[in-house]
């Protein structure tokens, strides 16, 4: 048993180790063009939940909901644009506040896009 529990504190500890990797990213609509954008504080769990949401065909984007519903989440790829890897002193609070600011500076690069 002990085999078990040292791996499972193994596991745990990598798991407080691990860097908080977050970002701004889009969702494109492949046949409008339109697009989605947003920041996350975690990419990485970000772009599964887009990918679940492809594989059920459920739509996890109120803005999205009507062209996913009639064209289908296959129409939709998703894009990390930018990621941002919270350092070791910085507060949550700190890098939600970066990741917003990231935000807004791909917002303006965007500025041409169609949104949703």
């Amino acid at each position: 048993m002990t085999k078990g529990n040292d791996r499972k504190r193994e596991l745990q500890s990598l798991y407080k180790e691990r860097k908080a990797v977050g970002g701004v990213y889009l969702i494109r609509n492949i046949q409008n063009k339109k697009i989605y954008l947003d920041a996350t504080l975690n990419l990485r769990g970000i772009k599964n939940r887009f990918e679940f949401a492809q594989k059920t065909g459920s739509c996890v984007y109120a803005k999205l909901q009507k062209d996913w519903s009639e064209q289908g989440g296959g129409q939709f790829a998703f894009e990390a644009l930018e990621e941002l890897v919270k350092s070791d002193t910085q507060t949550q609070t700190e890098f939600k506040s970066d990741v917003e600011l990231l935000k807004e500076i791909w917002r303006e690069k965007l500025s041409g896009e169609e949104f949703y």
